[in-house]
């Protein structure tokens, strides 16, 4: 039995959803991007880490299977990506214990010290990324599942108050919003509970923490207004391959 192409479109949708995802939690916080620059001699922070590239487009799906199947199946788009996060977790745990090394320290393997110069040991980068992975995908399950839902809510009030109309009203509020909470909550956890943020060689973060928050929004809005005009296309062109 072949799929219908409405099934095609939320099949292909999921996966780049469920596949940036992915992405963007084994990335998480493994390199940070430092893009600072000036303004008039006033010196401009602006650092991104790199598993923020793609989460932009996790909301750009959500938003395009709210429009185009509805809120339920949007909700379950949301619940199937918490599922897969909670599966990466259990993966990326499973391939640390298994034939675990001797003298790991904090979930780490500490770097070896011959003739004055440090060594890395076999196996210290899984480590090292296994570590920034969880914390990661652990900051990204809560901030992900409030914003995710907030976004879904959000987009639906504003289309039921609007009448189906201002489509651009809807996609962009909705996810400001939701990624104001997403940006905050992630950087927040992140430096609290899984100390993933870049340091100084003295332990301090090497720029303020809201910094790390301004500058993760700054760059979500961004695509977010820039992604107005590809989500009508994108509307428009799928409505009427689904209705054909």
């Amino acid at each position: 039995m072949s799929l219908s192409k409405s099934d095609k479109v939320f099949l292909v949708l999921t996966s780049i959803f469920l596949g940036s995802l992915t992405m963007l939690n084994i990335l998480g916080t493994s390199r940070f991007i430092d893009f600072s620059f000036s303004i008039f001699s006033i010196e401009i922070p602006f650092v991104l880490a790199i598993g923020v590239l793609p989460y932009p487009i996790t909301f750009l799906c959500t938003d395009l299977i709210s429009e185009l199947f509805g809120k339920k199946k949007a909700n379950f788009v949301v619940w199937l990506g918490l599922l897969l996060n909670l599966w990466v977790i259990f993966i990326v745990w499973l391939g640390g214990i298994m034939d675990a090394p001797e003298g790991l320290i904090n979930g780490e393997l500490p770097l070896e010290i011959e003739n004055g110069k440090a060594i890395v040991p076999h196996g210290y980068e899984f480590y090292h990324i296994r570590k920034l992975t969880l914390g990661a995908t652990v900051a990204s399950m809560i901030a992900y599942l409030a914003a995710q839902f907030i976004d879904v809510q959000i987009f639906h009030f504003l289309k039921e108050k609007t009448k189906g109309k201002m489509l651009w009203l809807r996609n962009n509020v909705s996810t400001l919003i939701s990624q104001l909470v997403d940006t905050t909550a992630v950087i927040l956890i992140t430096y609290y509970y899984a100390n993933g943020l870049p340091l100084n060689e003295d332990g301090s973060l090497t720029h303020p923490l809201l910094y790390f928050i301004i500058s993760g929004y700054v760059f979500k809005v961004a695509v977010a207004l820039l992604d107005t005009v590809p989500f009508y296309l994108a509307t428009k062109y799928l409505k009427k391959f689904i209705a054909n």
